[in-house]
This record gives structure tokens, sequence and C-alpha cells, in this order.
């Protein structure tokens, strides 16, 4: 059984376990032994809880199965349901943008709001692609609390 098809299986039985009714699970290998994994749902609201939280505690848990059941073989996963990571972060890139042509035009520097780790690397990861050599990024803080800073360089 490929890696692709015991993530599904897993999170299929997972999901009957927990008597959560879903739709659909699609799976996308994004790059080698990276997958997103995006569950079809009529109650969404359940598993993604509050911030998301459920959906983190069904990633952690899912990718904690199936590395046992994979003889501790590399892979990324991501679990999403309706989109709801996806739009998130696509909202939190739309802000970056809006806060670097803030920071641009007035020259001071912008705080974004706490996010998750992945978040904050997405956003620091396009502030280090080509058309924003002006700007630099940081985080600050600690643990749910950290954000980060985007200003221009010296």
């Amino acid at each position: 059984m490929d890696l692709e098809e015991l993530l599904k299986e897993t999170l299929e039985e997972l999901l009957n376990k927990l008597e959560v009714d879903y739709t659909k699970i699609e799976i996308t290998e994004e790059e080698k032994g990276s997958f997103d994994l995006n569950i079809k749902s009529e109650n969404p609201s359940l598993l993604i809880g509050y911030h998301g939280e459920t959906i983190q505690a069904l990633q952690h848990i899912l990718k904690t199965l199936v590395w046992k059941k994979a003889q501790n073989e590399q892979f990324n996963i991501m679990v999403d349901v309706d989109d709801y990571r996806k739009r998130q972060e696509e909202n939190i890139m739309n802000l970056a943008e809006r806060k670097i042509d803030t920071v641009r035009k007035t020259g001071r520097q912008q705080k974004l709001p706490p996010m998750s780790p992945y978040l904050r690397r997405k956003v620091h990861m396009l502030c280090m692609s080509p058309g924003y050599d002006d700007v630099e990024t940081f985080s600050e803080d600690e643990g749910d609390h950290r954000y980060i800073i985007i200003k221009l360089k010296n």
C-alpha cells in the first residue's frame, strides 16, 4: 500500500471512529512526501474547531498513526476541512501584502496578528521572494502570541 492510500484509509478510519460525517476526502501530493488532505463535510465547523484547533489535533493524530504504520517513513501532511486553511492562508497573505504597501508608503513598521508557525513561515518566505528586496520580517513574542513585524530594510 502506498503512502497516499495509507493516509486516506487511516483518515477514513479515524473519522468513522470519531463518528464524524464527511462527504469526501481529497488528497494531493504537493511534492514528494508532502500531502495535502482536504475533508469535505456537511458540518465543517465541528472538524475545524476554535481557530482550527480541531484540525491541528486531527492532523497530529493522523500523522502519528500513519507514521507507525509506514515504518517511520518520512512525510509531511496538511489536513484541511472545506479549504478552511487554504482560505486562511490566502487572507493572511493578502493582509501581509497590504501591510507591505503601508510600510513602503509610510516607512513605519507594521505588525501582523499572532499566527501559526506555518503561516509565519509563509509570510517570511513571501518577503524573501523577488520584488520584496526593500522589506524584511522578524518574529516576536512566544508561543501562541508570536507575531511578525514587517519593516523597511536599512
